[in-house]
């Protein structure tokens, strides 16, 4: 199945955006790996053939929810839930940096699965980034790994170091689309 050209809305109504942190360190197992919403999130894409396709979307750095936490000595608490947002929203420079920004470049492969290469505006700072999708089911698919480094973010520590962030943190989305 593929999708029938025309212009898409996308948003929370038709759709998830998740991001997945893994821990890594000496003191992994005190965290969590994190799966985090995004709750106000707003784009378009265009589907017009591979070459004419595009897509562009903005996520608002206040609108980070953490849903899950998984892993860990002790489950998931609300006042970690809290100290969390409050972490993300300080290294994601909230207060200076109020979205994150994806804008494609090119579209490349079928229908049924792409990867649309984009530049990814993250603390006021554009890389390029791959994003790879499928269409099945009526459903579009995909994510990208997000490097953190790439874009000058530290991953978070905690206990002197013992406990960090993975570099890495998966980004995924699932939408409805037509």
């Amino acid at each position: 199945m593929s999708l029938n050209e025309g212009t898409y809305g996308l948003g929370p109504d038709n759709g998830r955006l998740l991001l997945r942190t893994s821990r890594s360190g000496l003191g992994r197992r005190a965290g969590h790996d994190l799966t985090i919403e995004a709750t106000r999130w707003s784009g378009t894409a265009t589907v017009a053939g591979t070459a004419g396709s595009s897509v562009e979307v903005t996520v608002e750095v206040d609108a980070l929810e953490v849903r899950e936490g998984t892993g860990g000595v002790l489950p998931l608490s609300e006042s970690d839930r809290s100290e969390i947002s409050k972490n993300l929203r300080k290294v994601l420079q909230a207060d200076r940096h109020r979205a994150i920004t994806f804008r494609s470049t090119a579209v490349e492969g079928s229908a049924e699965e792409f990867a649309v290469e984009g530049g990814l505006t993250l603390l006021g700072r554009t890389e390029p980034l791959t994003v790879r999708a499928s269409v099945a089911d009526g459903r579009v698919r995909g994510g990208a790994t997000v490097r953190q480094t790439r874009w000058g973010i530290k991953p978070y520590s905690a206990f002197f170091g013992a406990l960090k962030l993975a570099d890495e943190v998966e980004v995924a989305f699932d939408l409805a689309l037509g």
